[in-house]
């Protein structure tokens, strides 16, 4: 038995409640903090745009023990997604571990000498210190917006036009007989776009930086996630840790491998018409690949094709009147501009002694397993190793961290094993695979069986693979066999 601990978990979405359950189910004394008024984080429904909608199928964006209903579409709709949120806290009575409306301002190293962080908290008018012996940071990647702002802005709005940030974007009258400018081109960005052109927008362009991949739900008629979320594709990228003979077998079958990006990206070229749009990315696919590669968002094609909405390579340079100057040379009318230009990625909250300490200056995040850093004493992230599993990313993370801080790993790491495992990850990052730097560097895909099985490891598992091995290696991941260790583990109680 170890000792029970108090514990902050700080972010009640999809990475908190997973904090949440696994701190709490294994006797520890949770305390959650959620600065909104309600569970989701980014579902939660005052931040989400019209029409959003999941970018990875229901069964590979669930909890292991709590599928999603029968009854979900495919890709769930926003207010789906949090009313499934729900329903797991409610399941778990998570509800009674968090306050919510209740922000952390900062925390810092415990000024008594014992371990662990006091947390200063604000709820309304009320502010507060707390100490707590280990700290859960859930909030993710997706909490504080990228707020950007270009010239002429403040007289475009003092004459009436609009500017707002993605998470803003909830109620799509604004863009009825409107001009609509979109920064940006991520999912968000062209989910927009097309609920735009919907909501009766006089006209929509799509500015963004540079071309990328994009993959439609069905390939060729084949759901992506029998094409992308396989452990033979997997295996076609150059993973991290690769020894001798994986190296050699790379070298042996590049050719074949090779051949098969070609063709995918071939594939993708005539299905969504990318040459007639100039939207034909100047990376190769296997390279482009991470947590940044946008899922089509149905609508955008076709409304491309009947020149519904613009395509502009380029960004914005300037707000004169009602126009808006590019930095390619060209105008476009603007009545509202819509910035999908994301969130800021960090832990502001965090004295910049500690942040310095867990963030290089190239902005690469000094963590082990995605999760913790050996500097950080009593501290671990829960939702920073992004995926396009992001719920069962989380909830294998969160058992981890839980088991590392009672110090209950099978292969609990020593400080040195750590050090040298961050010092290899960064420079595979830096050097054999750079699309592996977005966001910091905390992204595991396309890797997630690697990662998953890393974790597992660590946790002393046995069983989590699927016992033919033709399934495991061609099939996307299955929550319910992972979720099978993670409940009929009796290792341990806190007490």
């Amino acid at each position: 038995m170890v000792k029970r601990k108090k514990v902050a978990v700080i972010g009640g979405g999809v990475s908190g409640l997973a904090a949440a359950k696994a701190f709490d189910e294994k006797g520890h004394r949770v305390c959650g903090f959620e600065r909104s008024h309600d569970f989701g984080g980014v579902w939660e429904l005052s931040r989400s745009y019209p029409d959003v909608q999941t970018q990875s199928p229901k069964d590979l964006y669930c909890f292991t023990d709590h599928p999603m209903p029968d009854d979900y579409p495919e890709w769930p709709k926003g207010p789906q997604v949090h009313a499934y949120l729900h329903s797991y806290a409610d399941k778990h009575r998570l509800g009674r571990l968090f306050c919510l409306n209740t922000a952390v301002a900062s925390m810092d190293r415990r000024a008594d000498g014992e371990p662990g962080w006091t947390l200063t908290l604000e709820a309304g008018n009320q502010r507060w210190t707390e100490d707590f012996d280990f700290v859960a940071i859930c909030t993710g990647q997706f909490s504080e917006k990228n707020i950007i702002s270009h010239p002429g802005q403040e007289d475009f709005i003092a004459q009436g036009g609009q500017v707002l940030h993605s998470s803003e974007y909830t109620d799509p009258a604004v863009c009825a007989g409107k001009n609509v400018v979109i920064l940006g081109g991520s999912k968000s960005a062209t989910d927009i776009a097309v609920n735009a052109v919907k909501s009766g927008a006089k006209s929509v362009a799509l500015v963004y930086l540079e071309n990328a991949w994009r993959i439609p739900y069905f390939v060729g008629g084949i759901n992506f996630k029998r094409l992308l979320y396989m452990r033979a594709q997997e295996m076609q990228f150059n993973a991290w840790g690769r020894g001798a003979v994986a190296r050699t077998l790379a070298a042996i079958t590049k050719p074949l491998v090779w051949a098969n990006f070609r063709a995918l990206e071939t594939l993708l070229k005539l299905q969504l018409g990318l040459k007639k749009h100039n939207m034909v990315p100047d990376v190769p696919i296997e390279k482009d690949i991470s947590c940044s590669i946008p899922i089509v968002t149905p609508g955008l094609f076709e409304y491309l094709n009947e020149g519904k909405i613009k395509p502009v390579i380029g960004t914005f340079d300037r707000y004169e009147g009602s126009r808006l100057h590019l930095t390619n040379g060209e105008t476009v009318d603007c009545d509202v501009a819509i910035l999908a230009v994301g969130w800021k990625l960090g832990v502001p909250y965090l004295p910049q002694e500690y942040r310095d300490k867990l963030i290089e200056q190239d902005g690469q995040y000094r963590v082990y397993r995605l999760a913790v850093n050996p500097d950080l004493p009593d501290m671990g992230f829960v939702g920073f190793n992004s995926s396009f599993c992001t719920v069962l990313s989380a909830e294998i993370i969160a058992n981890w961290l839980v088991r590392y801080a009672d110090g209950k790993l099978a292969n609990q790491p020593s400080r040195a094993e750590m050090e040298a495992n961050i010092g290899d990850m960064l420079d595979w990052k830096r050097n054999e695979r750079p699309a592996a730097k977005i966001y910091g560097g905390l992204c595991s895909a396309p890797f997630h069986f690697k990662h998953f099985d890393e974790l597992m490891q660590d946790m002393g598992a046995r069983q989590w693979k699927r016992s033919n091995p033709l399934v495991e290696n061609f099939s996307y991941p299955d929550a319910r066999a992972y979720g099978t260790f993670l409940s009929t583990t009796p290792d341990y109680q806190a007490g």
